[in-house]
């Protein structure tokens, strides 16, 4: 049994949320939820061999200038919430239980009566998670998600912004092992957008290879 005090405050806003709305969390499920704040196994990756790989390629004289992530951001567009609030509810939920992090809700700037949408209305979320949890996030993403992705032929090596930022996209909340497949009631995609510091497209697309993102045509380098 785990101690009340020894949980993380987003565990304990998981548990409150569960039951407020009359749900039943695995107590497997809160056993690794808890485990995962103990471990940030791609943050030590990035300071025993990235920073060093990184240098090594791109020949940088101080370990400050080397690229490293800043954050990770992970969007939902929930355009069922306009007809019925419980599928901003729903997806609400699946987002926390993914991140670990309460989402921020998104209103809409403006009016589309196409889509019936008003100003003001709720119809997106968004989580954005840094550190430790960040490097978590990503463990799970690169290792768990993505491997379980249909038809998967590999990651678009060129959705760069720029200006070092990356952004994927997920058809279904189902691939991430929190997830229960038999508890969806609607599949609900979303947009994950990788911030780094990095001052080239060539740099972060390095820095996120070396992490074990498995671009196409790009050999992943971290496949522990």
């Amino acid at each position: 049994m785990v101690a009340k005090d020894a949980l993380p405050l987003t565990v304990l806003k998981l548990v409150l949320f569960e039951r407020q709305n009359k749900l039943i969390i695995d107590s497997y499920l809160l056993l690794s939820t808890v485990a995962r704040y103990k471990m940030a196994r791609l943050k030590d990756l990035y300071k025993s061999k990235i920073i060093q790989e990184l240098t090594k390629e791109f020949g940088y004289k101080n370990s400050m200038a080397v690229p490293r992530m800043e954050k990770v951001v992970i969007s939902m567009g929930v355009g069922k919430a306009t007809q019925d609030k419980k599928f901003l509810e729903l997806a609400k939920k699946d987002l926390m239980m993914i991140t670990g992090q309460m989402p921020l809700v998104c209103k809409a700037k403006k009016s589309v009566s196409n889509f019936k949408v008003r100003e003001g209305m709720d119809t997106g979320l968004k989580v954005t998670v840094r550190g430790v949890r960040m490097y978590e996030f990503m463990d799970r993403l690169i290792s768990l998600a993505i491997p379980r992705v249909r038809d998967f032929r590999g990651l678009n090596a060129n959705s760069f912004d720029g200006r070092g930022n990356y952004s994927m996209g997920l058809a279904e909340q189902s691939v991430f092992p929190e997830i229960n497949p038999a508890k969806i009631e609607f599949q609900q995609g979303m947009n994950i957008t990788f911030v780094t510091t990095a001052k080239t497209d060539e740099e972060a697309r390095k820095l996120l290879q070396l992490f074990g993102m498995p671009f196409k045509g790009l050999t992943a380098v971290n496949k522990k």
